[in-house]
């Protein structure tokens, strides 16, 4: 366990309105945002942004929490240094207005910012379009960011937000009525929205997904797998399909729904043809 100095990402930062960001941006072609999970932008979501490169994208992760390339496994910083990373992100949130945790029904003011910097790079990079990953706390970002016809390629990865602290919160996704209204508008028209998510996850229940079926129909390709095939050596609950619970082997789940997730992004954005104006058809 070691952090990662993301030596091969060059850093900018990235003002809209009133806020500013660092971003890392690596890679040529179409723009994938690839926004991090709780405690920010490990070595495992850098190494996912290389995946995404490497199919031949511009990967470009906004650096929103935490501290950039730190590893949170106890082997890298001990169990106090751990809990420092952990803790310094969630502070990070929570004194934040960018953020909305608890509220149902609202999309988080960070996703204005989030929709300037796609559009910003598909000016800079060209292509059909741009691509979004949200993890976790940004899940539902790629969600709400998808009322732009330039982001051809949402994905929420274990979208936890709003809290499930209650079934209507449960029963719901960070993302406002009118940004709803204007993506199911899209879906109708062909945009396909994936999302991944373990069975036993608490973070992401069920009914969330439910939620996103009924708003969305078959526009919403649902990837669930069992909490059995996730890396048993994740430091939580399986929780983090695509990094922290990954087992990257070929047949394991969690690898053919990283495989998904790649040809998501290799349809929508590299070989636009071979679905309908870049934005439908099926996984």
């Amino acid at each position: 366990m070691a952090d990662d100095a993301l030596t091969d990402f060059r850093r900018e930062p990235f003002t809209h309105g009133d806020r500013t960001h660092t971003v890392l941006r690596a890679g040529t072609g179409p723009a994938v945002i690839v926004m991090a999970e709780i405690p920010g932008i490990t070595p495992k979501v850098a190494e996912f942004a290389r995946r995404v490169r490497d199919i031949g994208c511009t990967v470009v992760m906004p650096h929103l929490f935490g501290v950039a390339g730190r590893d949170p496994h106890p082997q890298a910083h001990g169990w106090t240094g751990a809990a420092w990373t952990g803790l310094r992100a969630a502070v990070q949130i929570c004194v934040s207005r960018e953020f909305t945790t608890l509220a149902a029904g609202r999309t988080s003011p960070v996703v204005t910012w989030l929709r300037a910097l796609a559009a910003r790079e598909h000016e800079r990079c060209g292509g059909p379009g741009v691509g979004a990953v949200g993890m976790c706390l940004t899940g539902g970002f790629a969600l709400a960011m998808a009322t732009d016809d330039r982001l051809l390629a949402p994905v929420l990865c274990q979208p936890s937000l709003p809290l499930a602290v209650n079934d209507r919160n449960r029963h719901s996704i960070d993302i406002s009525p009118d940004d709803l209204r204007t993506v199911q508008k899209r879906c109708a028209s062909g945009l396909t929205v994936l999302g991944t998510r373990f069975r036993g996850d608490r973070l992401v229940p069920g009914a969330r997904f439910a939620f996103l079926r009924e708003k969305l129909g078959d526009s919403f390709i649902a990837v669930e797998l069992d909490d059995s095939a996730a890396n048993p050596d994740g430091l939580i609950r399986p929780h983090s399909v695509l990094t922290e619970h990954l087992i990257d082997e070929p047949g394991q789940p969690t690898r053919r729904a990283l495989d998904q997730v790649l040809d998501h992004f290799r349809q929508r954005l590299l070989d636009p043809d071979s679905t309908t104006a870049g934005t439908g058809g099926t996984e």
